[in-house]
């Protein structure tokens, strides 16, 4: 599993019904929500991207030329549209609202088209304004305000459709090796220095952008030499009980008498300083991808294909500075899943195929994001509370983290009936 850009997408949706969730659920207390966007595979004319801000998936064939279909969990209506094929799209994105529309095709500007009615459909074009610069991506923070980040600082503009242009508003040099973005807290987190463990994030609102207070992730061991030791792959953002956390995926832990690997949260505050706060035992090792859902964070591990979760509102070892958290539940794997047989329906007598849970072309993304990649779905994840019951015997703790969940209600009607 992997947290890069997806591939491929394509137009119908997954039939409803069960959701094609699989009979042997009893114990699962994950599960893949029941009306998925289904898109093409991935085939050499149909790229395909992912926007986490709208939560929308991109199929661009061959390089929009053919038609691009946009399509989103909340929005069930896809877009459809077509642009001149101007050379290989590297990242596309509606603005809020999907009023804008902006492509980058080259490392040096990015072109915009208005989707306003009554409005003329003529790209305009905006170039980045750091001279030999190449710009990394981009991310929208409003309806009409973007970010550049390129590897040498960021360039925040407002868009003005009408007079197709772009005005900056400020921008920042600081050398970048990556960067992420959190759409819920509009914070951009920039990888800075020659080993990238120094974090620097910007906060956007309203047309201003805030320099937060920059941190550096404390790496397992000393580097061995100089050059990029954290890698985007490790680190997500999330907000969890209403804070925003960064969230670093540790494959070996700094005590050498600990095994297995850890997440390590650094609170990230709007004032003051960011602090690591909560440390989670995954007590083994090999690849994981992480989701926060209903403020668990969960864990996924791709090698014996379960999954754990974390709530670090429950009590954990306190030493002093940091608490550390084993998981709430045992490992179990996400409620397994059928996809329905493709082809049009008076073909389709046969029965729905299982789809591969866990599979490397799974693509993670926060919050709760799950892509197959080579099966053209995007899931939203889930958590399902009645089997919860049955797996956390100590009912004092049970009730503690039924508490905290959103649909609790029934189920803790229940356990009291009981």
């Amino acid at each position: 599993m992997s947290r890069e850009p997806p591939a491929p997408a394509g137009e119908e949706e997954a039939p409803g019904g069960d959701g094609g969730r699989g009979a042997e659920s009893g114990c699962c207390y994950l599960s893949l929500c029941a009306r998925p966007v289904h898109f093409e595979k991935a085939n050499p004319v149909n790229c395909v991207f992912f926007d986490e801000a709208n939560k929308q998936v991109f199929a661009v064939r061959s390089g929009g030329a053919t038609g691009v279909v946009v399509k989103g969990l909340e929005d069930r209506n896809p877009i459809s549209f077509r642009m001149e094929d101007k050379g290989e799209v590297k990242c596309i994105k509606f603005s809020l609202g999907n009023k804008i529309l902006a492509v980058q095709r080259t490392l040096k500007s990015v072109d915009f088209l208005n989707f306003i009615p009554d409005s003329p459909q003529l790209e305009y074009t905006q170039e980045c304004k750091t001279k030999n610069a190449n710009i990394l991506g981009f991310c929208w923070t409003s309806s009409t305000e973007i970010v550049f980040i390129t590897d040498q600082g960021i360039e925040f503009y407002q868009v003005l459709p009408e007079k197709r242009s772009l005005k900056l508003l400020k921008n920042q040099s600081i050398n970048v090796n990556w960067y992420m973005y959190c759409p819920e807290s509009s914070v951009i987190l920039l990888s800075t220095t020659v080993l990238g463990s120094v974090l620097q994030p910007f906060y956007f609102k309203s047309g201003t952008m805030s320099k937060l207070s920059k941190f550096e992730i404390e790496l397992p061991a000393a580097p061995k030499s100089s050059k990029l030791s954290l890698s985007e792959r490790d680190i997500a953002m999330a907000t969890i009980y209403g804070q925003l956390y960064v969230l670093y995926l540790r494959h070996h832990s700094r005590t050498s008498n600990s095994t297995g690997a850890e997440v390590v949260l650094y609170h990230l505050p709007r004032e003051g300083s960011c602090k690591k706060t909560h440390i989670l035992k995954l007590n083994r090792t090999g690849k994981f991808a992480l989701n926060v859902v209903d403020n668990l964070v969960v864990v996924h591990h791709q090698d014996t294909e379960t999954s754990v979760v974390f709530d670090i509102k429950l009590k954990g070892e306190f030493d002093g500075s940091t608490t550390i958290h084993q998981f709430v539940l045992p490992p179990r794997s996400i409620q397994p899943y059928q996809i329905p047989a493709a082809g049009p329906a008076s073909v389709t007598s046969q029965s729905p195929v299982p789809c591969k849970l866990y599979s490397s072309s799974w693509i993670v993304f926060q919050p709760d994001i799950i892509i197959s990649a080579s099966e053209g779905y995007l899931w939203s994840l889930q958590v399902k509370l009645e089997p919860v019951v049955d797996l956390l015997l100590d009912k004092g703790k049970l009730m503690d983290f039924l508490l905290q969940r959103k649909e609790c209600k029934m189920v803790i009607l229940a356990v009291c009936s009981q």
